[in-house]
């Protein structure tokens, strides 16, 4: 029997029970004598709440309670932060003042025996509202310097950027702006809340289960051993199930005061105020170079909104330290308090919008240069990480530019804009590299070995869509040496063994790692005491099950090395110029990302992040009423996403064969995260190499382009 089920491209084990509905999400669990909670939201941005009158309210049919700050219990909000969750600033504390920080902000919580009863009662919870000078306007934000961090501090410098740009035969110094984007999962966020004495359990979308237990515990004071979470499937996420936003608190709330579960689903519009988003970002991005294209100074000065009461900060300009070779360096990063909601991670925070500014002023000199954009890019490719000063586990960047231009057919490409054409339709070409960092957390896992020469494999991870029921299956079989069928592996609670976040492309090297661990474990315990050395005839002579346990924790390689994974995307767009209208036509991406566990559901990763990119180019953007801070397109209707009419017929997706064995014991970098980084970067200098203009802001409609 071959044991090579690592690589394989298995379907997923969990495939038939999400298409036939058998897939359990977080709304989805039920509870005898539920009662149903909505949110009455604040319609200031900044001020304080005077009066609210319930009488009304309180009439309506089915209405059980209603909370606000003048009569829900007050809660200890015992200091926690996990990694999601910003260091500086505290979270809000949901219905324990009357003060107001932005627009959307829970201010009364109805509880009611029906979902339509809550939702009319809240719609007639009238407040009162003094309200303060509010800063909403991104746009004429104050940028500050940020509280201290070790990990990303605010401004870095290497050699010295104003004289290397001052000295430069050529420059480029321009300004991108990125809107606020939001996730907009298939699956809206839920939790169900339902506590026995003082122990209470949470079905919640989340992706990360052990965090909403800490997290909770820490605003009841209670032990996180007394509360449980799951959350076994989860309907998309990119980022916004992180954290434990207020929701999670108010639906334990509700259900401590009335007794009963409670459950609390978000509306699509709530999204948008709710729980976090990608921020509003302006970057400076100025280079400088010699007349044969070495990059001489890399100047990257960018702000980010945030909330007055936390400092959500994104790593803007990681990847600016290191993608290219450069003596002379420096990057700072500043925020802009705002009266909003706190920012939160999404797909590729900071590496995809720091490196759309950086792969478009890189386009932008080359064409100053006269240089191809690729050749460009691998005359500055480094040797070493130059900020870090270590040498790099592995880095396929110039393998990855190779046979993603020959795929492509870069070659054939007419350098001079607006030269291309497909009958009436100017033909753009663009590429941009993608990088992001290979992280890794501590985790768990179990296995079961049982008496009928199966397998179980347990973790509380987190699936919101990459495959993780699948691919720790395979880890698990292949380990194990028995077949896909024989191995079950589940997630989604906090009863198994704790997990990383499910965040960040780390679930694989992280859980995966944890799983092969204890198959390793079981494995060679098994054979130790058995008379034979197949593993499938060992287990079946059990006369008990057997389980072991086993605790995954990172080693010090990050110490000595610089871990990222790589890509080359290049699009291709067509621009009707009559009506400025850009499509993409097509899409090839090439990367390094280490051993790939299962070619089908990364593809799939990747195909994904390629049409994130695609909306966050062509399409996605929320527009602010400044006067409140009000989004005024919450809703799928009018914040534009891509559909399939909207994606290209080609979306190619390559992978190097790259064996990394420093990044973590199954040599995985991870791929959710670099899936969209780079896209939205080709996709504009496609525009330009198409229509001779260059758009800076995102996203380019057509009106940019008139």
């Amino acid at each position: 029997m071959s044991t090579a089920i690592i690589g394989m491209p298995l379907s997923r084990v969990d495939g038939r029970k999400k298409v036939t509905g058998s897939a359990t999400y977080a709304a989805e669990f039920d509870q005898p004598g539920q009662a149903y909670a909505a949110i009455a939201r604040s319609t200031i941005a900044a001020g304080r709440i005077v009066s609210i009158d319930l009488s009304e309210a309180e009439q309506a049919s089915g209405v059980v309670a209603i909370l606000t700050h003048q009569n829900a219990p007050k809660l200890p909000y015992r200091a926690h932060k996990g990694d999601p969750d910003p260091v500086v600033g505290e979270r809000l504390h949901v219905l324990q003042s009357n003060e107001v920080n932005h627009q959307g902000q829970p201010v009364a919580l109805v509880v009611a025996d029906r979902l339509e009863q809550a939702l009319h009662a809240a719609s007639l919870v009238r407040v009162v509202y003094a309200s303060a000078t509010a800063s909403t306007d991104a746009t004429q934000a104050q940028p500050v310097s940020p509280g201290n961090s070790t990990t990303h501090p605010s401004e870095t410098r290497r050699g010295d950027a104003d004289a290397g740009l001052a000295a430069a035969e050529v420059k480029v110094d321009q300004t991108y702006v990125i809107p606020r984007q939001y996730h907009n999962p298939l699956e809206t966020h839920a939790t169900v809340a339902a506590w026995d004495g003082d122990k209470l359990t949470l079905w919640d979308k989340t992706q990360w289960l052990h965090n909403v237990a800490d997290e909770i515990a820490s605003v009841f004071d209670i032990s996180s051993e007394d509360v449980r979470v799951i959350s076994p499937f989860v309907g998309g996420a990119f980022g916004a199930a992180l954290r434990t936003w207020p929701h999670v608190t108010l639906a334990a709330l509700a259900a401590r005061v009335v007794g009963r579960p409670v459950k609390l689903m978000l509306s699509r519009r709530e999204m948008y105020y709710g729980v976090g988003y990608r921020p509003y970002t302006v970057q400076r991005f100025a280079l400088g170079a010699s007349r044969d294209g070495r990059l001489t100074a890399i100047l990257h000065d960018g702000w980010q909104e945030t909330s007055t009461y936390e400092e959500f900060r994104e790593s803007l300009p990681h990847a600016t330290k290191f993608l290219y070779s450069c003596s002379n360096v420096y990057t700072r990063h500043r925020l802009a308090p705002l009266n909003v909601h706190t920012p939160t991670y999404m797909r590729a925070p900071g590496e995809a919008s720091g490196i759309f500014a950086m792969e478009s002023a890189m386009d932008e000199l080359a064409f100053a240069l006269g240089i191809d954009p690729v050749e460009l890019r691998l005359r500055n490719e480094p040797t070493r990480d130059e900020a870090q000063d270590r040498p790099f586990s592995s880095r396929s960047m110039q393998e990855c530019y190779r046979l993603a231009a020959e795929r492509f057919g870069w070659s054939q490409r007419n350098p001079q804009p607006r030269s291309m054409r497909d009958g009436h339709k100017l033909i753009g070409w663009g590429v941009a590299s993608a990088t992001y960092p290979v992280h890794l957390q501590a985790a768990s896992a179990l296995v079961r070995l049982l008496p009928d020469g199966t397998a179980e494999v347990v973790s509380a991870a987190s699936d919101m869509g990459p495959g993780t029921w699948t691919t720790m299956t395979q880890i698990a079989a292949e380990t194990l040496r028995l077949p896909v069928g024989k191995v079950r592996f589940n997630l989604g609670d906090t009863k198994l063994p704790r997990a990383s976040v499910h965040g960040g492309s780390m679930t694989t090297a992280s859980v995966g790692s944890a799983v092969q661990g204890a198959c390793q474990k079981a494995r060679a315990s098994i054979l130790a005491n058995a008379s034979t050395n197949d593993i499938a005839e060992a287990i079946r002579r059990l006369e008990h099950p057997y389980e072991t346990l086993f605790h995954f924790t990172p080693g010090d390689a990050k110490k000595r090395f610089s871990m990222h994974a790589f890509g080359a995307v290049f699009a291709e767009v067509a621009v009707d110029p009559d009506l400025c209208e850009a499509r993409v036509n097509r899409i090839v991406g090439s990367y390094g990302l280490g051993r790939i566990v299962n070619p089908k559901t990364t593809r799939s990763q990747v195909i994904g992040g390629m049409v994130g990119g695609i909306g966050m180019a062509l399409m996605e953007h929320s527009p602010m009423d400044r006067r409140n801070g009000r989004a005024v397109n919450a809703n799928l209707a009018e914040y534009a996403i891509p559909v399939h009419a909207d994606n290209p017929p080609e979306m190619e997706a390559i992978f190097i064969d790259e064996h990394d064995p420093h990044v973590n014991p199954l040599g995985v970098k991870g791929v959710g995260e670099i899936a969209i980084v780079g896209v939205a970067p080709a996709i504009a200098n496609a525009i330009f190499h198409a229509t001779g203009k260059r758009i800076r802001e995102l996203p380019i409609t057509p009106d940019k382009l008139l």
